[in-house]
């Protein structure tokens, strides 16, 4: 953090403010101890308090200062008084700014100083009463100094969890965006990889099938390259005013996604059920996603004939599966599934995989539409 190179108003009107307390206090201290203390008591307590202007930007020659000079002013024997608050506030301020260590010894430094002071009041002015003084004063350097520490450590704790904090939202959308690419490539390749397969199988037999299949892959490929270029907009300018690429579409868009997967040879049904309203919002994107995914490991590993999607919409939560009849593998592994789990954990739901009851793979989801994190979707 910057510090000033000289004190501003911001520092010398406190400082202002406590000069003067400590100079009418002295006055009162004095009048209440039946002695006159002369100017030079006035000297060293004003000249003590104004230390504190340095606080911000020479807090280590501030405190040694301002010990020094307390330290003369009770080895004068001028009365105790206000003298020992600019002190006690000195020590707070260091152990709050300066490292624990250095602090320390800075602090116990200015107390060997005091000692000294005392110790040389006490051999003028011999006395119970004064001996007793040499142990209290000290807590005015050792007790600000804890009160500063605790509060430097507090502010620290607070600070590493603010820091915590934004290392984990950044590490969360890399997760978030890591899975978008993942997502929109690998649907869109599986789908070119598939149509590309017929295409070469029927160019010579049935070009006019071929064309079709060239169609198919034409569309898929621009999909993906507008899914991808949407997520480098948001790497590129995350924080920017400007508008935003339109974000990942949700199950308004799963007819298109079924009709795509269809004609790339792979038979699927929808199923829906349930009461409740449409899913809009990060809900209804996840399960977009979750189902594309699904279908495209169906699509790439599974050699399956026939897939269903089964949705079924309830007042306070989505609950979906894939499931298909092919060999109940999800192929090699990959991203894909943590991703899906990822989506739905993040939306406070839950989603497993694994073979079917009745063969094959399935897919299973439930996402809370008003849950932990669904205010987002309400």
């Amino acid at each position: 953090m910057h510090t000033p190179a000289r004190p501003s108003a911001r520092d010398l009107l406190p400082a202002l403010i406590l000069v003067v307390f400590s100079v009418v206090g002295t006055r009162g201290a004095s009048e209440h101890d039946g002695h006159s203390p002369g100017l030079a008591a006035y000297i060293l307590a004003g000249a003590a308090a104004a230390t504190l202007g340095a606080r911000r930007f020479a807090p280590v020659a501030m405190l040694t200062t301002c010990g020094a000079l307390v330290s003369a002013y009770l080895a004068a024997g001028y009365p105790f008084g206000p003298v020992l608050i600019a002190l006690a506030v000195a020590t707070v301020v260091v152990a709050s700014r300066v490292p624990t260590a250095r602090s320390l010894r800075v602090t116990l430094g200015v107390l060997v100083m005091l000692v000294i002071g005392l110790l040389v009041r006490l051999v003028e002015d011999p006395g119970l009463a004064k001996a007793f003084g040499l142990v209290a004063t000290t807590g005015w350097l050792l007790v600000p100094w804890l009160v500063g520490t605790a509060r430097r450590q507090h502010f620290e704790t607070r600070e590493r969890e603010r820091v915590d904090e934004a290392e984990r939202a950044i590490a969360a959308e890399r997760l978030r965006i890591a899975a978008e690419v993942h997502d929109v490539a690998g649907h869109g390749l599986a789908v070119i990889a598939m149509q590309a397969g017929v295409a070469l199988h029927v160019l010579e037999r049935r070009p006019e099938q071929a064309r079709i299949a060239l169609e198919e892959i034409r569309a898929a490929s621009t999909e993906a390259l507008a899914g991808l270029r949407s997520t480098i907009a948001e790497l590129r300018a995350p924080d920017s005013a400007a508008p935003r690429a339109p974000g990942p579409p949700g199950l308004e868009a799963l007819d298109a996604l079924l009709d795509r997967m269809r004609r790339a040879g792979l038979d699927v049904d929808l199923i829906i059920g349930g009461t409740g309203e449409a899913s809009p919002g990060p809900v209804g994107a996840a399960a977009y996603r979750i189902v594309q995914e699904s279908l495209t490991n169906v699509l790439r590993h599974a050699q399956a004939q026939h897939a269903t999607v089964h949705l079924a919409r309830e007042p306070d939560r989505l609950l979906l599966s894939v499931s298909d009849d092919g060999t109940a593998s999800p192929g090699p592994p990959g991203a894909g599934i943590a991703g899906m789990r990822e989506r739905a954990a993040a939306l406070g739901g839950t989603l497993t995989a694994g073979p079917g009851p009745g063969g094959g793979f399935a897919v299973t989801a439930v996402l809370p539409v008003r849950g932990p994190a669904g205010a987002a979707s309400r």
